[in-house]
């Protein structure tokens, strides 16, 4: 053995052709778990960035809302009901549907998500919004979200272009008198955003003051669970969470109540349990081969425990050489997936720091598998 050169090393690029292949498996579980988690992390992003920019401390919604596109109205008048609390600052009705907007290029028709609110300062914390209020109380004016689906259209630029963009939502004539940026997400592909008023006129089918959440502002120093207490007792027929509450509330209700969730989680698994086979099978071929080998370490005096440490670098060096062409594959999916779809999909240092360690820990288990053929080495039967 040349001095210096772990034996580990010299065991795996033996046979080069199964040493790369073994990595290509490693890489090939990291870029699916990183892929996985970064769709897992932008479906959680994307379903609760509309919801967490508003700007409240607590929200009201009907006891029969599931998630965003399935909500449940209920009366406006119950959240004014809350102004009687001391502590409530202000509250905001806020109406949610979906609206056919026709592309005013080539006239093609999609759904989008429609929001609509009194205009006022402060509602919704995405940048430019408030300095177009006084527009907003206008006939069919509304905000489109420039960073929707491009099947919309390209507004944004039209929008830079001319000042304006005229088109038609639900066949009703609608004009663009400004933009803003929340990007699609796993339940809409596009979002406008319009006065209460123009929001009517644009879902026929709501009436008015049944609405889909209300949103409601603490006065400085309240105790944001102690208010939602007490409105909750005073408010039997609706529910009422704290912000935080509410984004969790969406979230979990994604993760367990629909098979997207569940999806993700095995996907994760799958892969790791891909990743575990192929490094086992290498490392069981290459111990199966050099079972006279091993048995003479033995016969010298080696222990199984000491040989174990050979087969788990082994496995460790394996996961480290996979790890980084694995990151970069899946770095290189998340800007194809981002440009493709508009999802919030974005690599973080805090999923990579997850990811080696998951597999790590699948390559060391492949590690203790393959050990058990070499316990098996008996160098007196073996010379």
């Amino acid at each position: 053995m040349t001095a210096n050169v772990p034996l580990a090393w010299l065991m795996l690029v033996k046979l080069r052709g199964r040493f790369f292949a073994a990595i290509a498996g490693i890489a090939f579980a990291v870029i699916l778990a990183l892929v996985e988690l970064g769709f897992q992390d932008a479906l959680y992003t994307s379903i609760t960035q509309l919801y967490s920019r508003m700007n409240a401390d607590l929200v009201v919604i009907s006891p029969h809302y599931q998630c965003i596109v399935a909500r449940e109205s209920f009366p406006e008048r119950l959240l004014y009901r809350a102004l009687s609390v001391h502590e409530v600052d202000s509250i905001t009705p806020i109406y949610m549907d979906t609206a056919e907007w026709t592309n005013p290029v080539n006239h093609d028709e999609r759904f989008i998500f429609l929001v609509g609110f009194k205009p006022r300062p402060g509602v919704l914390n995405f940048p430019g919004i408030d300095r177009h209020l006084a527009q907003l109380g206008e006939p069919g004016a509304i905000l489109f979200d420039e960073a929707s689906r491009p099947e919309f259209g390209p507004i944004g630029s039209l929008f830079r272009k001319n000042g304006t963009v005229i088109t038609e939502v639900s066949r009703r004539r609608v004009e663009v008198v400004g933009l803003f940026r929340m990007g699609a997400s796993f339940a809409n592909s596009g979002h406008i955003i319009t006065s209460d008023t123009n929001f009517l006129r644009l879902a026929p089918a709501r009436q008015w003051g049944d609405i889909d959440a209300g949103l409601i502002k603490l006065k400085p120093g309240s105790q944001a669970e102690a208010v939602r207490a007490t409105l909750a007792g005073m408010l039997p027929d609706v529910t009422v969470l704290t912000k935080q509450g509410f984004l969790d509330r969406e979230k979990n209700y994604w993760s367990s109540s629909l098979p997207i969730g569940f999806l993700f989680r095995a996907s994760l698994i799958m892969g790791l349990i891909v990743g575990a086979v192929i490094v086992y099978q290498i490392l069981y071929s290459g111990v199966s081969e050099h079972l006279a080998e091993y048995a003479t370490l033995k016969a010298i005096g080696y222990s199984d425990l000491r040989l174990f440490r050979v087969i788990l670098q082994e496995a460790l060096i394996l996961s480290i050489l996979g790890f980084g062409p694995g990151l970069l594959v899946a770095a290189g999916i998340y800007q194809v997936v981002h440009s493709a779809t508009a999802l919030p999909i974005r690599m973080t240092l805090l999923r990579v720091l997850a990811v080696y360690p998951l597999a790590a820990i699948t390559c060391a288990f492949a590690a203790a598998l393959a050990m058990r053929k070499l316990r098996s080495a008996d160098p007196a039967e073996i010379f």
